[in-house]
């Protein structure tokens, strides 16, 4: 167990989840993995045979953390906690993932205009032999978006690299008519989760 207040190694190059971590006033150093077109991939995200979402989504997580613990060894870095998080959007039972290109991000937007689709967030911590898992489900329902404002919003380029094609911190807000769950679980970090898996390796953050 830790006793001080550390920093973490983030494995995550989103943006959103370092904004996420400086709210509620987590330290943190980047720890990236390979993800670069052309090069092998430490994580292949893609699931696997009458895989559950969630069960992807916590394993693809847990992999993540588990692999940054690795290369945290491999490259003789101070050795810290390192957080990692998998964020999906499924619809019908279907995980959508990151749309290819632009006609993939208006098929996502189609199928998501109207209805009520799931967010799911998995957040793991890896420190020393110990894996702590923490799950965000969240229920988002859009409101019907009309041809011309998707083709708008993909224009915007907000859409790429997002689970689903959209960010509920961005412009897509304005589709959203409700939010059951965890708005910070949709942006990619699900906040009480994560404040809860590092209390469990004696980080508490308050």
């Amino acid at each position: 167990m830790l006793t001080e207040r550390p920093s973490v190694y983030l494995a995550s190059r989103s943006p959103r989840r370092q904004e996420l971590l400086r709210q509620i006033g987590v330290e943190f150093e980047e720890l990236l993995l390979r993800e670069a077109p052309g090069r092998r991939r430490d994580i292949v995200e893609v699931s696997r045979k009458d895989e559950a979402p969630f069960d992807y989504v916590k394993r693809v997580a847990r992999t993540k953390a588990a692999v940054g613990w690795h290369r945290m060894g491999r490259r003789e870095l101070p050795p810290k906690p390192v957080l990692a998080a998998d964020t999906e959007v499924v619809v019908d039972g279907v995980v959508l993932g990151k749309p290819d290109d632009a006609a993939d991000a208006a098929a996502m937007l189609a199928q998501l205009s109207g209805r009520t689709h799931d967010v799911l967030t998995a957040v793991a911590i890896r420190w020393n032999a110990q894996i702590v898992l923490g799950l965000s489900v969240s229920r988002v329902t859009f409101r019907t978006i009309a041809h011309d404002e998707i083709e708008r919003y993909i224009a915007t380029g907000e859409p790429f690299d997002k689970a689903g094609a959209y960010a509920i911190q961005g412009r897509a807000a304005t589709f959203v008519s409700r939010l059951e769950g965890s708005y910070s679980g949709v942006m990619g970090l699900p906040l009480f989760e994560t404040a809860e898996v590092l209390a469990k390796i004696g980080f508490h953050v308050i």
